[in-house]
C-alpha cells in the first residue's frame, strides 16, 4: 500500500486537478495499491478564513461566498456538495448574527473544503472507472478536545483505519480528505495548519505503508525557497531528522508532525511535483544523508519577546516561569536565547500569540517589576528566522561573517543541542537578502557580487567590456558572478538587477534615467542586492562626496579617481572612519600606480611596522613618455608633446599633465598611506607650464607649443654628460612624523640610473626602507593606458570579492 497526498495547488481548476486524476488512475491501471488524501482545492482555506472574518465584523459576505462556491463546482455538474454549502450558509449566517466565532464553529466551516475536495476527486475517478470511494477522515481520526490545532487519539483512530481499510480494501481506492478529524463528541477538530500531510502520514503508520507520496506544485525540497532564493537547488535525499528540523523551522512543504508517525515504521517519504512526472523528487528514509548543511528554513509569521532585568542574573527557575506560564495559555516557544551580562532572554512565538504572551509575562512578573528584577518586557514584530540545517558552529562564522559583511545583524540566534543547526532571527525586511547571503556562502554556488559603475569614458568603458568578457570564466573558475547591475554617468544611470550586456551603451542611451545617487541605493535595496562595490572611474571631486553615502548603506568601494584621497584630512580620516564603523573596504590601487601592486606594496610594509624613510618615483606615464622620448632624441619639445596628446596619453588638455597636480595628487595618497597628515597645499610642485602659457582655453594653448621649445631645450642642453630629464615625485624627510616633505619637480639624472633606464610610457617607483638601506625597492611597469589602469580596478574589485 502506497499512501498519496495531494496538496491544493495541485487540485487547483484546470490543469492540476485533471492531472491528479490521471495519475490515480495511472497508478491503478498499474495495479498499484494506493490511498489518497487530500488537501481543500487551490486557496479555499485561505477564501473560507476570509468569509469568516467578513462575516463575523457584520460585513458582506455573499458575493465572495457565491464565487467560492462557483470556484468549486466549475464544470463538474455529477458532483454533489449542496449539504456542505448549505452548512456553510448556515455557519456563516450563525456567525454574522453573534459577530463573533468560537475555535469550534471555525474547524467546522475549515472542513468543508476537504469535504468537497474529496467529493469531487471521487466523483471524477469514478467517471474514468476507478473504483473509488470517499472516505470522510472525520469517522477514522479520533482527537482530543483541542480545536484548531487537535492531537489525534493513536489507539482508537488505529482501530478505526483498521476497520474501515478491511471493508474497503483490494481494489478500492480510498479518497480521504485531509486536515480534518473529530472528537469523542464527535465534533469537527482540525490538526492545524498543513495538517493533510498530518492525516497522510498517521494513514501511513497505520497502515504500515511502503511509502508516503506527497504530491506538490515544485520538485521537492530545496537548499531554500526558489521564490526568496533563485539559486537554490534541489536536495535529492534527506533523513528523517533533517527533514524534521527543516519542516520544525518552517519549511511549508512539510507539516511539523508529519515525520514522527513515518519514523516509527520507517517508512520513506517522497516529495514529487504534480506537474512534473519525470523529475524523482526528495526522498526521505531513516537513513542518514551526507554531512554538511542541507538547507535554509524560514519562520515568517513569528515576533520576537524581550524580557530583560538585571535582578534575574543567577535566580534559579526564571525560565521554567515562563515556559509554564505561556503553556497554561498553549502559546508555543520556537527559538529561546540567552544573555548573561544583564539577564536578557528572548523567545520566538507565533505572531498572532505574541500580544497575548506579552501580556502573560507581565501578569507573571508583576512582583519583579516591582522590585525592579525585571526592568521591561517588549515586542519586536517585524522579525522573520532563518535555519541552517546542519550547519557546524565550528563553520559558522562564514555565513555570520558574510551577513556583517552585508550590513545584516542578527537579532538574536541559537543552535541545537547536537550543534548541528543554527537559527537565525533577523529584521523582516532583510529576509530576502539575508537568505541569498547565506546561500550563496555556503552551497558552493557562485558568490554573486553585485557592482554598480560609475562613470563609463575610456577607463570606464574598457572595465565594462573586460568584466563581461571575463565574467563566465571568472565564475568558472573562482566561482565568483560578477553582475553589473548599474552603469552610470554625471546624467543618466541604467538600473538592471540581473546584470547588463554587451549592448550596455546602447541601452544605456536609450532606456537610462536621470537620477541621485539615493535612487541607486534605493533600487539595490528593494531588490536585495548583496556583497555591493560601488566603482568610480570618474575623475569627478563632486561624485566622492556620495563615497560616506554609499559606505553607510553596505557597498564596498573602488576608485581610480584620485581626488576622494587627496580632499581635505578631515574627510579622509571622516571616510576611513565609516568604512571602519560599516566594516566595509576601499580599494584604489589604480590612484598611483595605474595597474602596478605600488599601493598594497606599501601598505604592507607599514603594517608589518617596516620603517619606510622614501618614496620616489616617476609617476606619470604620461609625462614619463614625453621626457623619456625628448631625452632620447633630437627633437624639438614641443613635437615630442604634440605626438604624446596624439597617442591619448596625456589629457586632451595637456596642461592637465604638465601642471603637476595630477602627480602631487599621487605622492599626497601615498603620504596619507603612511599615516602622515599632509594636505595637497603642502606639496612643492614644479609646474611645467610657463606662466604666460596658464591662461586660456586649450585650443589656444594648443596653438602655442612652439613657445615651450626655447625653455626646454635649455633645460636639456644644462645637463651633465650622459643624464637624462625625468618628472619626480619626491616623499621625504622624517616620516615618523606628522608630516613629510613632499616634492613633485623636473630633475636630471644619470641615464644608468633605475630612474634614469625608464622607458615609454613605463611608471617607476623607489621605495626606501630602514631595513634594505640604501637599496631600494623598485616597482615599474606601464604607467598609462585605459586598458592598464581597467585591469587594476578589475583587480581591486577581484580582491574585494574574494574576501568575507
Amino acid at each position: 500500500m502506497k499512501v498519496l497526498k495531494f496538496g491544493g495547488k495541485s487540485l487547483a481548476n484546470g490543469k492540476g486537478i485533471h492531472t491528479v486524476v490521471d495519475i490515480i488512475k495511472n497508478k491503478v491501471e498499474r495495479g498499484e495499491r494506493i490511498t489518497v488524501v487530500l488537501s481543500a482545492r487551490g486557496n479555499s482555506t485561505d477564501e473560507l478564513e476570509a468569509i469568516l472574518e467578513k462575516a463575523a465584523k457584520n460585513e458582506s459576505y455573499q458575493q465572495q461566498l457565491q464565487a467560492f462556491k462557483e470556484y468549486q463546482l466549475a464544470d463538474f455538474s455529477n458532483v454533489d456538495v449542496e449539504e456542505e454549502f448549505k452548512t456553510l450558509e448556515k455557519l456563516f449566517e450563525g456567525v454574522s448574527l453573534l459577530g463573533d466565532y468560537s475555535k469550534r464553529i471555525k474547524d467546522q466551516v475549515l472542513s468543508q473544503g476537504e469535504v468537497i475536495s474529496a467529493k469531487l476527486v471521487t466523483q471524477l475517478l469514478k467517471e474514468e472507472n476507478v473504483n473509488a470511494h470517499f472516505t470522510d477522515s472525520r469517522e477514522l481520526i479520533i482527537t482530543d478536545g483541542q480545536f484548531g490545532d487537535a492531537q489525534p487519539l493513536d489507539k482508537l483512530s488505529k482501530e478505526n483505519v483498521t476497520d474501515h481499510f478491511k471493508k474497503y480494501n483490494g481494489s478500492t481506492v480510498n479518497v480521504v480528505t485531509g486536515f480534518i478529524a473529530s472528537n469523542a463528541k464527535n465534533e469537527t477538530t482540525t490538526l492545524g495548519r498543513n495538517g493533510s500531510n498530518y492525516t497522510a502520514s498517521l494513514l501511513a503508520n497505520y497502515l504500515d505503508a511502503e511509502e508516503l507520496q506527497n504530491f506538490t506544485h515544485v520538485n521537492g525540497i530545496y537548499t531554500a525557497n526558489p521564490d526568496l532564493v533563485p539559486d537554490a537547488k534541489k536536495i535529492e535525499k534527506l533523513s528523517f531528522t533533517e527533514a524534521n528540523e527543516l519542516a520544525y523551522f518552517g519549511a511549508n512543504i512539510l507539516h511539523a508532525k508529519t515525520i514522527i508517525p513515518l519514523i516509527e515504521k520507517n517508512i520513506p517519504l517522497r516529495i514529487l511535483n504534480t506537474f512534473d512526472q519525470n523529475s524523482e523528487g526528495t526522498l526521505i528514509t531513516s537513513e542518514s544523508s551526507k554531512k554538511g548543511i542541507k538547507s535554509l528554513s524560514v519562520l515568517e509569521n513569528v515576533s520576537l519577546i524581550n524580557l530583560e532585568g538585571r535582578g534575574l542574573l543567577g535566580k534559579v527557575g526564571v525560565d521554567a516561569r515562563i515556559f509554564k506560564a505561556l503553556a497554561y495559555k498553549n502559546i508555543s516557544v520556537s527559538i529561546i536565547s540567552q544573555g548573561s551580562s544583564e539577564r536578557g532572554i528572548g523567545l520566538v512565538v507565533e505572531a498572532e500569540q505574541a500580544s497575548l504572551a506579552k501580556t502573560i509575562l507581565e501578569q507573571e512578573f508583576e512582583a519583579d517589576f516591582d522590585k525592579k528584577d525585571v526592568s521591561h518586557i517588549t515586542v519586536e514584530k517585524n522579525v522573520s528566522v532563518i535555519s541552517i540545517i546542519g550547519q557546524d558552529l565550528s563553520t559558522f562564522h562564514k555565513p555570520y561573517n558574510a551577513l556583517i559583511k552585508n550590513q545584516i545583524t542578527p537579532i538574536l540566534f541559537n543552535n541545537t543541542v547536537t550543534g548541528k543547526n543554527v537559527s537565525l532571527v533577523v529584521r523582516k525586511d532583510q529576509l530576502h537578502k539575508a537568505l541569498n547571503v547565506i546561500h550563496g556562502g555556503i552551497f558552493g554556488i557562485a558568490k554573486k557580487i553585485n557592482l554598480a559603475i560609475f562613470g563609463h569614458g575610456l577607463v570606464g568603458g574598457t572595465l565594462i567590456d573586460q568584466i563581461l568578457k571575463s565574467a563566465k570564466g571568472i565564475e568558472k573558475r573562482k566561482k565568483i558572478d560578477l553582475n553589473i547591475f548599474a552603469v552610470a554617468n554625471s546624467k543618466k544611470v541604467l538600473l538592471n538587477k540581473d546584470g547588463v550586456d554587451n549592448e550596455w551603451q546602447s541601452t544605456l542611451e536609450k532606456e537610462g534615467v536621470s537620477y541621485a545617487i539615493e535612487d541607486v541605493i534605493r533600487y539595490a535595496d528593494e531588490n536585495h542586492l548583496e556583497n555591493l562595490i560601488a566603482i568610480d572611474n570618474t575623475a569627478s571631486a563632486v561624485f566622492t562626496e556620495n563615497y560616506i553615502n554609499l559606505v553607510a548603506h553596505g557597498f564596498d568601494l573602488v576608485s581610480s579617481n584620485k581626488v576622494a584621497n587627496t580632499l581635505s584630512f578631515d574627510f579622509y580620516k571622516e571616510l576611513r572612519a565609516t568604512l571602519e564603523e560599516n566594516q566595509k573596504q576601499y580599494l584604489y590601487e589604480t590612484n598611483v600606480g595605474a595597474g602596478l601592486p605600488l599601493i598594497d606594496t606599501i601598505k604592507l610594509l607599514h603594517l608589518s611596522g617596516e620603517n619606510i624613510t622614501r618614496i620616489k618615483g616617476v609617476f606619470s606615464g604620461s609625462l614619463s613618455y614625453l621626457f623619456n622620448t625628448f631625452s632620447a632624441e633630437e627633437r624639438p619639445f614641443s613635437e615630442v608633446l604634440q605626438e604624446a596628446i596624439d597617442k591619448g596619453y596625456t589629457e586632451p588638455d595637456p596642461r592637465e599633465d604638465l601642471c603637476g597636480n595630477d602627480v602631487g595628487r599621487k605622492l599626497l595618497i601615498l603620504a596619507r598611506e603612511l599615516d602622515l597628515s599632509n594636505e595637497f597645499t603642502d606639496v612643492n610642485i614644479d609646474n611645467l607650464i610657463p606662466e604666460n602659457l596658464r591662461e586660456g582655453d586649450a585650443d589656444e594653448f594648443l596653438k602655442k607649443l612652439e613657445e615651450l621649445n626655447s625653455v626646454y631645450n635649455k633645460v636639456k642642453s644644462d645637463q651633465k654628460p650622459d643624464h637624462v630629464l625625468r618628472y619626480i615625485g619626491d616623499l621625504h624627510g622624517d616620516l615618523s612624523q606628522e608630516k613629510g616633505i613632499l616634492d613633485v619637480k623636473l630633475v636630471s639624472v644619470p641615464s644608468g640610473s633605475a630612474l634614469g633606464q625608464v622607458k615609454g610610457s613605463d611608471s617607476i617607483f623607489e621605495i626606501y626602507t630602514e631595513s634594505y638601506g640604501d637599496q631600494p625597492i623598485v616597482i615599474q611597469g606601464a604607467g598609462a593606458g585605459a586598458a592598464v589602469t581597467a585591469r587594476g580596478v578589475f583587480g581591486d574589485v577581484l580582491r574585494l570579492a574574494e574576501k568575507g
